[in-house]
This record gives C-alpha cells, sequence and structure tokens, in this order.
C-alpha cells in the first residue's frame, strides 16, 4: 500500500512535466493550455473591401476602399459589430453609410464631451489651486503632508511628472519665471504649474488631500467628496478615450461614477445608470449648470441627435423618457 501512495505521488507531481515531454512534438502545445498562433496575413485595402462585400455589406466598392484608407478596417469595425450576424456576415440591408453615420456621430460626440471636460477641469483645478494655496502656500504642493492619503510611491511619481510637464513647457510664464527666481525656486507656484497639469495629475492631487479639504471642494458642486472623487476618476477615463479617439458612443464603461444615493434627481422619474456614456453626459449636464449655466451644450447634444436619427442612443445608456430627467430640464 506504501509503494502505490508513493508512486501516485511521484506520478501526479510529475504529471505537467511528464505530460509536456509527451506532447513536446505537436506545435502549440502546453499543459496549462493550447496557446494560438495568429496566422491572419495583412490584406490591401482592396482585399478588406472584397471581403466586407462578401459578407453582405451594401455599398461602391470604391467608396468602400477609400473609407478604408481614411479609418482603417479595424477602426471601423468597432462601429460595424452590431450589425454583424454570429457567422461574421452582415444583417441583410446593412450598407456603409450605416456604419459611417456611427462613426461621425461617435466624433462629434467625443468632441462635445471634450468641451464639457474641459470646462469641469478648469473650475475643479481652480477651486483645489485657491484652496490648496491659502491653506500650504505656492510650494505646498511639493509636501507630502499636504497630501496625506497618497502612499509615497505615488506623491514621488507625481511631483516627477509635475516636473517633468514643466520641463517640457514651453509657456512664456514658466520660462520667465525659471529665468527670474530659477536659482532659488525650482518649482513653480502652485498657479503656475496648475496650467501645465494633466487632468490625471489634478485628479490623483484631488486623490491625496484630507477629507477636510475634499469636502470644502466638493461642496462647491453640491456633492459629496466621494462622488466628486469619483466622478473625476470616471472623467478622467473617458477624457482619455476621447484624446485618443476611442469608439465611446455604445461603450460600457470600465471606470464608473458613483450615483448620489440619496438625490431623486437621480432616481425619479428616470434612473440614471452609470455604467454608459447616458451617466458620464448626466454628470456633465450636472455640473455645467453650476459652472457654466449659460452654456448652449445641451443644445448642441440635442442638435447632434437630430442630425443622426438613425444611431441609437439606447446603446448609450439613454432611456425613453431621459428629457424627464430634472437634471436635463
Amino acid at each position: 500500500m506504501t509503494f502505490f501512495i508513493s508512486y501516485a505521488i511521484v506520478y501526479t507531481a510529475n504529471l505537467p512535466s511528464l505530460c509536456s515531454r509527451a506532447c513536446s512534438n505537436v506545435v502549440g502545445f502546453s499543459f496549462y493550455g493550447a496557446p494560438m498562433k495568429y496566422t491572419k496575413p495583412p490584406l490591401s485595402f482592396e482585399q478588406q473591401a472584397n471581403l466586407l462585400l462578401a459578407r453582405g455589406l451594401t455599398s461602391d466598392r470604391n467608396q468602400l476602399i477609400e473609407k478604408l484608407k481614411a479609418v482603417s478596417y479595424y477602426r471601423l469595425s468597432g462601429y460595424w459589430h452590431t450589425f454583424r450576424k454570429p457567422d461574421d456576415t452582415f444583417i441583410l440591408g446593412t450598407t456603409l453609410d450605416d456604419v459611417w453615420q456611427r462613426y461621425t456621430f461617435d466624433r462629434q460626440l467625443r468632441l462635445l464631451i471634450l468641451d464639457a471636460i474641459e470646462r469641469v477641469e478648469i473650475s475643479v483645478r481652480t477651486s483645489l489651486v485657491y484652496h490648496h494655496s491659502h491653506a500650504f502656500g505656492p510650494f505646498g504642493y511639493t509636501s507630502g503632508h499636504t497630501m496625506p492619503t497618497l502612499n509615497k510611491n505615488d506623491f514621488l511619481l507625481l511631483q516627477g511628472q509635475l516636473r517633468e510637464a514643466v520641463r517640457q513647457s514651453k509657456a512664456p510664464f514658466a520660462v520667465h519665471f525659471k529665468d527670474k527666481y530659477g536659482d532659488t525656486h525650482a518649482d513653480l507656484p502652485f498657479w503656475m504649474l496648475a496650467e501645465v497639469m494633466s487632468f490625471g495629475m489634478l485628479f490623483t492631487m484631488f486623490r491625496g488631500l484630507d477629507k477636510g479639504m475634499k469636502r470644502t471642494l466638493a461642496q462647491e458642486y453640491n456633492l459629496k467628496f466621494g462622488v466628486l472623487q469619483s466622478w473625476l476618476h470616471c472623467l478622467n477615463a473617458v477624457r482619455n478615450i476621447c484624446a485618443h479617439h476611442g469608439r465611446l458612443w455604445n461603450r460600457v464603461l470600465g471606470v464608473k461614477p458613483l450615483i448620489p444615493a440619496k438625490d431623486p434627481l437621480w432616481r425619479n422619474p428616470v434612473v440614471v445608470r452609470n455604467d454608459r456614456v447616458f451617466g458620464t453626459l448626466t454628470l456633465l449636464k450636472n455640473m455645467l449648470k453650476l459652472i457654466a449655466p449659460q452654456s448652449s451644450w445641451q443644445q448642441r447634444l440635442e442638435a447632434l441627435f437630430a442630425r443622426y436619427p438613425y444611431v441609437p442612443i439606447a446603446q448609450m445608456g439613454f432611456p425613453p423618457n431621459w428629457k424627464s430627467c430634472p437634471i436635463w430640464q
């Protein structure tokens, strides 16, 4: 009995290596899984067009080739995905114009969102710089105790990013300050630095503040500080998607903003979901009411929808009665 138990233990322990040796002649085999080798060759624009036409896309071939040259097959594939059947052929009647309309709609949507995010970014940045500088002075941001909720590594990484942003800046005010005060100060005053830092740096700074200062900033937008922090996190992620020209209109968001828990404006008569673009647009609208009440941003968004009536905004998370939401009124 002892012999069989020992043999079983030895055999089981060595099973992966035994199987690996036994299957060493099988191309691509692995005991822990069979990795697949990518074998698809690059296709010419003409071949790409032929493939799409063969799969049922309706289009003039020459026009299709021109669109593929301008945008790329892979990029457009994100916009024809909802027109595809499980066997990769297109739903009967799908046209190039159907796909192209979604592509151009998404591009114009990203521009509108960037416009709103810019206003939010500048407002929050102004408020953060104001309160932080009055509490800790013009160079307080260089001391870790002014951002107590950042760990040491994150704080040092942030400082490196800020100094690199200043180093690369050609802004006249940065050059002037270096010329005049560079022998005494290695860093810019916070209100100058703010003009060269990114949204990501702004979010990291906010994340690092103590609860008291976070609360002070959030109250300016009638929010809890945890909600505002989650909104900044979401907007930073969405801004990165827009800046890199990523598909946004029907995307499920990886970074989801918190919906104010006790505020009925977000739940009655419309429930605002946070996993798609409608939630992001709603929080932007909510902040713009305070930051730029004179803005025509909502009208421009609705005009975009009117120009592209066949783009289904339901896939963006818009419920049928979204205009009944008090935030949009």
